[in-house]
């Protein structure tokens, strides 16, 4: 349930903000979000994975914490980053 090397490396393009960018708050919110929605499809199919559901809900709390964080210090970039990844708030 993890993201491959290609699609990692997809996403950490796509929301950089400079060329050797891999750890900013964009890029952080982006493969949680990825995870999160690969794990959502698994739970899905295997309604019973309690432990695969514990660690979705720890993802999506920590994406919490990272999109407050972004949105405290530049709204702009919070913005931006709900608009791609097509999340509500």
């Amino acid at each position: 349930m993890s993201l491959d090397k290609e699609s990692k490396e997809k996403i950490t393009k796509e929301f950089r903000i400079h060329r050797k960018d891999t750890g900013s708050s964009d890029v952080q919110i982006a493969l949680l979000t990825a995870r999160i929605n690969e794990i959502t499809k698994h739970l899905q199919v295997h309604k019973k994975d309690h432990h695969s559901r514990r660690g979705l809900l720890k993802l999506v709390g920590r994406r919490r914490k990272l999109l407050d964080y972004l949105k405290a210090i530049d709204p702009k970039r919070y913005r931006n980053v709900l608009n791609k990844l097509e999340l509500r708030k």
